[in-house]
């Protein structure tokens, strides 16, 4: 698959190289297109560079690695290339003091998706540091990383399963993209968690088994007694 990168930073630096290892061709595309040439003689594998509108032309899905507050603008300028396209956002609204910076307004998927109608906007990958993405493959305690995707196009969501695959993970439908808010917020309570309490985040919720409270597993204790 071809694959479209618009922007130069660690996320873009870590998806691409774990597409690119995995036999998808990519192509960088930045503002300094220097940057981007630096980054694609990193990932190697005869990575492409040039202009985000480039990029966005080559990819028959393009990955949105860029700031919160320049996406919208940045797409919006390379809407005709991007058109009946999947564009992947893997970005986090997260101000200082771990602020969610989209609060009382629409989330940064949404807003990326209004600036290019016609475009099946994704929302992925924004759970990790990049530092994982980079792991062959994300693994722990011999779990493979679940990947919850949000977004409204049932082909777009398909090829998002298939990245994610492709990567060792495993995807999970978070909904549609009226839902990518709630990733996006989870990631600002995870980061501040992380960062500011040093609080493995998995401590925080139960296993599967109590989710839904204790008669769900009171229930199946009964089954186990009687079988």
């Amino acid at each position: 698959m071809k694959i479209g990168v618009l922007g130069t930073g660690n996320m873009a630096d870590a998806l691409a190289t774990q597409w690119m290892r995995v036999g998808h061709e990519v192509f960088v595309g930045g503002r300094d297109e220097q940057k981007a040439q630096r980054l694609a003689t990193r990932i190697g594998g005869g990575a492409g560079h040039g202009s985000l509108l480039a990029a966005a032309d080559f990819g028959e899905a393009v990955l949105a690695a860029l700031p919160y507050g320049a996406g919208a603008d940045v797409v919006r300028e390379l809407q005709p290339k991007l058109k009946e396209k999947v564009l992947f956002d893997c970005g986090n609204p997260v101000g200082p003091g771990f602020r969610l910076l989209t609060e009382g307004g629409p989330s940064a998927a949404r807003r990326l998706a209004a600036a290019v109608p016609g475009v099946h906007v994704v929302k992925a990958f924004n759970l990790c540091h990049e530092s994982v993405w980079r792991m062959t493959p994300p693994v722990f305690d011999g779990q493979p990383l679940t990947v919850p995707i949000c977004g409204d196009d049932q082909a777009a969501l398909a090829l998002a399963r298939k990245l994610v695959r492709d990567m060792g993970c495993e995807p999970v439908a978070g909904g549609g993209l009226d839902r990518a808010g709630l990733l996006e917020a989870t990631a600002a309570l995870f980061i501040g968690l992380w960062v500011a309490e040093q609080v493995d985040v998995r401590t925080i919720a139960p296993p599967l088994a109590y989710a839904t409270g204790p008669r769900a597993e009171s229930a199946r204790e009964a089954s186990r007694a009687f079988s």
